[in-house]
């Protein structure tokens, strides 16, 4: 069986599934994660394998989705899942118990646990947005954490899980701040456009997720399907003077302005470059969205890596802008 969306052969020297606590402190008491590399497997959504990992792979399957309680000082609600628990289920699960707050997070791949690390976003909302706090396990020391949000240092698409920390701490589960109270976030214009057009004014919770989830699947290939990791490569961030210069050049450059500069659309920048249903070798830049790199039957990491670089490098030679990786090569 093969635990990664993309559809690649891959192996390691050791498969591990974890799915109780105690069972992962046994390893790393026995110092099975201190004296190898290892590797946290959630839903294999965000991962590109080029060759035999040299390690062990910890595939984190523990369950769980439980109401603390309600902080009394705002009302919120506090929900703990579970780092192994499905993202699009929990987030459904949530719906289904008037929890709100992640509608805009649906039909995103992967697992709960990888949520702060890569501080997954969508349609106007992050992971960081919702997110209370992250109960951690050192993996040398066994012994648990618990990160704060600001302590997380979050940003766009990583974390301090994916940077200064990375590979100390394997996330356990995650508590989210939820509203009793819907509140729709619709600003994000692709989907008030959506909602205006099925002539929703007021959506409903499922209303919202049911939009969002066309939205996506209506320019992203389903993992079922095809193969590939989602978003390949990150929105970059370029100084307002480069987009001013941009801008001039290329009147029709999808931006949106942040607090250092202007986000630029990672996928309008490739398909300016000629690469929209193009391939190499096995691999391709899905028609619909070239801002996804696809299996095309057979393909191997390597093949993925070979067209990322030629991608990006037509990219920075044409706009002067180099993109970097959402996609985690191992």
């Amino acid at each position: 069986m093969i635990y990664n969306t993309f559809a690649l052969p891959a192996t390691a020297d050791r498969y591990l599934v974890v799915t109780d606590k105690q069972q992962l402190l046994d390893l790393i008491a026995e110092g099975s994660l201190s004296n190898t590399p290892f590797f946290i497997l959630g839903g294999g959504s965000n991962v590109v394998f080029t060759s035999h990992y040299r390690g062990t792979i910890l595939h984190l399957e523990n369950k769980g989705i439980q109401l603390l309680g309600t902080d009394s000082s705002t009302g919120d609600l506090l929900i703990v899942a579970a780092a192994g628990e499905e993202w699009d289920a929990f987030v459904h699960h949530c719906i289904a118990n008037h929890w709100h707050g992640a509608e805009n997070l649906t039909a995103i791949p992967g697992t709960v646990g990888a949520s702060p690390v890569q501080n997954v976003g969508a349609y106007g909302i992050e992971a960081k947005d919702i997110i209370h706090s992250v109960r951690t396990i050192h993996a040398e020391t066994g012994r648990e954490r618990i990160f704060t949000n600001a302590e997380c240092h979050f940003g766009y698409r990583t974390s301090i899980f994916k940077e200064e920390l990375k590979g100390q701490y394997i996330v356990w589960s995650v508590t989210f701040r939820l509203h009793p109270v819907f509140t729709p976030s619709i600003q994000y214009k692709a989907l008030s456009d959506a909602l205006s057009a099925a002539g929703i004014s007021k959506p409903t919770p499922s209303q919202l997720a049911d939009t969002i989830a066309a939205l996506r699947w209506s320019k992203l290939p389903r993992p079922e399907e095809t193969g590939s990791a989602g978003s390949f490569f990150k929105n970059p961030i370029v100084t307002s003077q480069h987009y001013e210069q941009l801008k001039a050049q290329y009147p029709d450059i999808v931006a949106y302005p942040v607090t250092d500069g202007y986000k630029l659309a990672a996928g309008w920048l490739i398909e300016h470059a000629g690469w929209k249903g193009r391939s190499l070798g096995r691999c391709g830049v899905y028609h619909k969205q070239a801002l996804v790199l696809v299996n095309l039957g057979g393909c191997t990491g390597d093949e993925v890596v070979a067209l990322a670089n030629a991608v990006t490098a037509d990219v920075r030679q044409r706009f002067g802008v180099t993109l970097e990786k959402e996609a985690i090569i191992l």
